[in-house]
């Protein structure tokens, strides 16, 4: 069974950095991916940065390429996304999400999720 585990998030002020975690277990192999995705209220999901864990291959959003990167963990079941430079715009649920195969950063492309993070922007 397929388990997503998310967890750093909270307040920041416009400018600062957060770092979200994200941990997966159930796949036997490395052929699958880890993304972010967020929703703010009112709005629709939508994918933030993703990362294929066999060979680290990257997709952002315009929004926040330059500022956020994800990355691999030493546990290679774990990834990350480094947030700099935050802007009120950033404030969402975020969540992590995950599924086997070669993955782009689609919502509909993602089977498994956590329960999502709050990150909240404000000064």
């Amino acid at each position: 069974q397929v388990q997503v585990v998310e967890s750093g998030g909270g307040l920041k002020q416009p400018g600062g950095s957060l770092r979200l975690s994200c941990q997966v277990s159930g796949f036997t192999d490395d052929y699958y991916g880890i993304g972010w995705f967020r929703q703010a209220p009112g709005k629709e999901r939508e994918g933030v940065a993703c990362i294929n864990m066999s060979d680290g291959d990257t997709y952002y959003a315009d929004s926040v390429r330059g500022r956020f990167t994800v990355s691999i963990g030493n546990a290679k079941n774990t990834a990350y996304l480094q947030m700099n430079d935050l802007k009120p715009e950033d404030t969402a649920v975020y969540y992590c999400a995950t599924a086997w195969g070669r993955l782009r950063c689609g919502v509909h492309e993602y089977d498994y999720w956590g329960r999502g993070t709050q990150v909240t922007v404000s000064s």
